[in-house]
């Protein structure tokens, strides 16, 4: 009971991390109905940025180590925010009016291009980071086996719960938020009623990349280690993510996160862990046979 108990506080930690970062997809994916391939990228860049914002902030002499890490958390989220803007110009919005799989192969292109990008300017090897945060609250005992959750972990979780009730009040009490439930609605209804739909989705990839920066710097203070390929695997986890709780929906996307996190941590603590990622997506897979929309997805409506 103690090691479940343990293996479910690791997945809902990774969970957070997958959720933050699948938010991005559902966001773009719920506006202009296509998916952000090089989103997990910009997840990849934000946990580079955090690492150097750390080294820099190291060598200017700052100590404490809570204003460091609120000062990497909005250095990251500023700079991430304007990969994810540039993204959005040049690999989105000039093909906004062509055909369906020519925006897709654009982010496809643009994800090769900011990961050799990151490989040439960092080098391929992984980049450290010293564990910053130690310690944690032990929750029981049994057995001679200890379970406990460590402060990161709860930081992790703490963020991304209030990350996630920003969000939803913002898109459900705002302008911004009315203008982005119009767009996905209806651009072009949204455009003759004042909308400005540039801004709009500009806004929203600059959010989503924020967001994925967040996930970022959560995954260096929690693993340590980054490197240029992490984007990749972490993207495609949160894509199904996405997916499983039901694209175009934030609590889906946060739900997918969760489920997929406990997939990962419980299948690595009872079976092989070589096949963790090959068990969540048997999950997607028969999620998708039965409920085609996701989880908590709505079945598209065509508009005539």
């Amino acid at each position: 009971m103690e090691y479940l108990l343990q293996q479910i506080i690791n997945g809902l930690t990774l969970g957070a991390i997958y959720g933050l970062i699948a938010i991005g997809y559902t966001m773009v994916y719920g506006i202009i109905g296509m998916i952000n391939f090089a989103h997990g990228d910009v997840f990849m860049i934000g946990a580079f940025i955090s690492i150097i914002t750390f080294a820099l902030l190291w060598m200017g002499g700052v100590t404490s180590i809570p204003l460091a890490i609120v000062l990497v958390l909005f250095t990251t989220m500023l700079f991430t925010a304007v990969y994810g803007w540039t993204v959005e110009r040049i690999a989105y919005r000039p093909l906004r009016g062509s055909f369906r799989l020519a925006p897709l192969i654009s982010a496809i292109g643009m994800s090769i291009f900011l990961q050799n990008y990151v490989q040439l300017l960092q080098g391929a090897r992984i980049k450290p980071l010293p564990p910053l945060i130690s310690g944690g609250i032990v929750l029981m005992e049994g057995d001679g086996f200890a379970v406990q959750i460590n402060y990161t972990q709860m930081i992790i979780i703490a963020v991304t719960v209030a990350l996630m009730t920003a969000f939803t009040l913002l898109i459900t009490r705002t302008p911004l938020g009315r203008a982005q439930r119009a767009c996905e609605q209806d651009r072009g209804m949204a455009a003759l009623l004042g909308v400005d739909v540039d801004r709009t989705i500009s806004l929203t990839f600059v959010m989503g990349a924020a967001l994925a920066a967040v996930a970022g710097l959560m995954f260096a203070l929690y693993y340590g280690v980054v490197d240029f390929f992490i984007g990749f695997l972490a993207g495609l986890k949160a894509f199904t993510a996405a997916v499983l709780g039901g694209i175009g929906s934030l609590p889906g996307a946060m739900l997918g996160g969760i489920l997929i996190g406990l997939i990962e941590a419980l299948w690595s603590g009872y079976f092989s862990v070589e096949y963790k990622d090959v068990a969540a997506f048997a999950v997607l897979v028969l999620v998708l046979v039965f409920r085609p929309t996701g989880l908590l997805g709505r079945p598209e409506i065509e508009k005539v």
